[in-house]
């Protein structure tokens, strides 16, 4: 199984991307430019959710 290792843009650190994921498809077609790891996506979406309700 094909991967690539990328350094997450908020917290720097390198985590795998691998074949047949979105996140492959979108960093093979670089439409989408800024990667975050799971854990950075999961607290950035869950402090929007806050900020909405507020």
């Amino acid at each position: 199984m094909h991967y690539y290792e990328v350094i997450c843009s908020s917290c720097r650190n390198k985590f795998k991307v691998y074949e047949g994921s979105l996140r492959f498809r979108q960093l093979k077609e670089r439409t989408d430019k800024i990667f975050r790891c799971e854990e950075c996506s999961s607290k950035i979406r869950m402090d929007a959710i806050k900020n909405f309700f507020r």
